[in-house]
């Protein structure tokens, strides 16, 4: 561990020496490197998290530039993934990958949520949140769920000391499973946003600091910072 490095962490009491060292020794699985994974793997890297394990399956394109941070013009139609690992490998030499270009799928889904310690949602579809919901409650994982709209977002902690699930906030799985992956507009700051609250939610339950959003939904409207914590 590099105290240097990390020494404005560190100086934290909420976080201290062995805080870090949690941090040093965790994986994270992160599902999804649009413009929530870009920021999660961003600072989760920065934080230095020991390993990520970095999971999609989409390339990238022009039009994800304007709010996915980890990428360049030179990079457009290669795999998100990989184009992901070489930027947080320059970032932050000391933290380790796994690359996924398959994304997070049935096939894969045990053998990646059981290699963490945490699991983070940057998707944008119900059907592989219903997948990360159901793999970290069959092998016993907590996962950080966040979501964008155009002007806001929300975020919350499932399967965690509370036992609460997706399942329970959104029961109608087969009516969202068949809906398409959101495509409607954002302005790149809100992902900015939700991925920092998201990165954030994930080293609290990494090095054991604050109050976790466990089994609690925060929802903000960032045209007006109207928020709120809804309890269920």
């Amino acid at each position: 561990m590099d105290e240097t490095r990390y020494a404005r962490q560190i100086m934290l009491p909420e976080i201290g020496a062995e805080g870090q060292r949690r941090l040093c020794g965790a994986t994270v699985l992160i599902v999804g490197l649009g413009g929530l994974g870009s920021v999660v793997a961003t600072y989760l890297a920065g934080a230095g998290v020991g390993h990520l394990i970095l999971a999609d399956s989409d390339v990238v394109s022009l039009s994800n530039l304007q709010r996915q941070i980890l990428y360049t013009e030179a990079e457009i139609g290669r795999p998100k993934a990989l184009c992901a690992e070489r930027r947080l490998k320059a970032q932050s030499s000391a933290v380790s990958f796994e690359t996924v270009t398959d994304g997070l799928t049935g096939d894969n889904a045990e053998r990646l949520v059981a290699a963490a310690d945490v699991v983070v949602d940057c998707t944008d579809n119900f059907a592989t949140r219903y997948l990360i919901d159901d793999t970290c409650t069959a092998v016993g994982k907590p996962w950080v769920y966040g979501s964008l709209g155009a002007f806001g977002g929300q975020v919350a902690v499932f399967n965690y000391r509370s036992g609460i699930r997706y399942r329970d906030l959104y029961p109608e799985w087969d009516e969202l499973s068949d809906r398409a992956p959101a495509s409607g507009g954002v302005i790149g700051p809100v992902p900015a946003v939700i991925g920092a609250l998201e990165a954030l939610e994930t080293m609290k339950i990494i090095a054991g600091f604050g109050e976790v959003l466990d089994g609690r939904l925060f929802t903000i409207d960032l045209l007006n910072l109207n928020n709120d914590i809804i309890e269920f």
